[in-house]
């Protein structure tokens, strides 16, 4: 999850950045669970994506 740049601070943006990169982590799943034919992971992939923008509310 964005280890390329460090781990984001105990901050209101630090939180946004954080749940940032695990949305394009879940998102990156997603092709990956297609070409294993796991439609439950895809099909978990979608629940997940939406319960974090709907965190940073």
């Amino acid at each position: 999850m964005c280890d390329a740049y460090g781990v984001p601070a105990e901050t209101e943006p630090g939180t946004w950045r954080r749940r940032v990169c695990e949305v394009r982590h879940l998102g990156a799943l997603r092709p990956e669970r297609h070409r294993l034919s796991d439609p439950a992971g895809v099909k978990d992939s979608y629940r997940a994506v939406a319960e974090e923008p709907a965190a940073l509310d």
